[in-house]
């Protein structure tokens, strides 16, 4: 079985795989403290909650944006598995052309998100992974990861309006009712929901344009469900996106090694 892992800023998500299928997904607060001792006893609780005991961990898989947790989850990953782990990252032979500037720029996730993308709906394609920062990739139709967008992520757009305006209290994420807000409640989530979804589609517009075809839009992330219902030109989602790509990453690296 192979465990995904993507330690992402805010959230680690994890999967385990029995080949393809998908047998159990987690979704957690990341803590940068924590050590392997400590993942340990969580990945064996959440084991334990989805009645899996000791499942015979053989492979893992780690894309990783937090540099102290890498390490921690690469010892912990030689004690759960039997081969060592693989760490994605931008020297990783993922099998994705890239036609970037710096390719050592692009992060673990962003790359997993753009081969799962190609490998299950096709290129050209557009990824919008609502994160920490809402990250967009953009795959040409050669197949090729052109380059995308990094901008604040939802929840980091409303901490910083809470945290730089006095008199705004902490609210919900939610969308409101109506985009003409009757409360400061309303017009705080209508701003936070409705701007973070137009700016979205107003830049995917723009990227298709230079693009000068249409592609599949697929959504995933932590707070992608939020507001995609409200896109317009979002196609799909896939909250499982990352974990795909992690899974179809190994898949491919393994399988070089093991014709090696």
């Amino acid at each position: 079985m192979l465990l995904a892992v993507d330690v992402g800023n805010t959230q680690t998500v994890m999967g385990l795989y029995e080949d393809e299928r998908l047998l159990a997904h987690w979704r957690v607060a990341t803590d940068a403290a924590d050590t392997g001792d400590e993942l340990a006893l969580r990945i064996h609780a959440l084991f334990a909650l989805e009645a899996l005991g000791d499942a015979p961990v053989t492979d893992v898989a780690i894309a990783s944006v937090v540099p102290p947790l890498t390490e921690q989850w690469r010892q912990l990953a030689a004690r759960l598995a039997t081969t060592p782990a693989l760490i994605v990252d931008s020297g990783t032979d993922t099998g994705l052309p890239i036609a970037y500037g710096d390719p050592t720029e692009i992060g673990a996730d962003r790359l997993a998100d753009a081969v799962a993308a190609v490998e299950l709906y096709g290129a050209p394609c557009i990824v919008v992974d609502f994160g920490t920062a809402t990250n967009i990739e953009v795959i040409d139709r050669t197949g090729a990861f052109v380059g995308g967008v990094i901008a604040p992520g939802l929840a980091t757009s409303a901490q910083a309006l809470f945290d730089a305006a006095a008199r705004l209290a902490k609210t919900s994420i939610d969308v409101p009712p109506r985009v003409i807000g009757a409360s400061t409640r309303e017009a705080v989530q209508s701003g936070l929901t409705f701007g973070e979804i137009d700016r979205i589609d107003g830049l995917v517009r723009r990227i298709v344009d230079e693009l000068g075809y249409p592609a599949t839009v697929i959504a995933t992330g932590g707070l992608s469900a939020r507001v995609t219902g409200l896109s317009r030109t979002i196609d799909t989602v896939n909250d499982d996106l990352t974990l795909e790509g992690l899974r179809i990453i190994h898949r491919r690296v393994r399988g070089r090694q093991g014709r090696g």
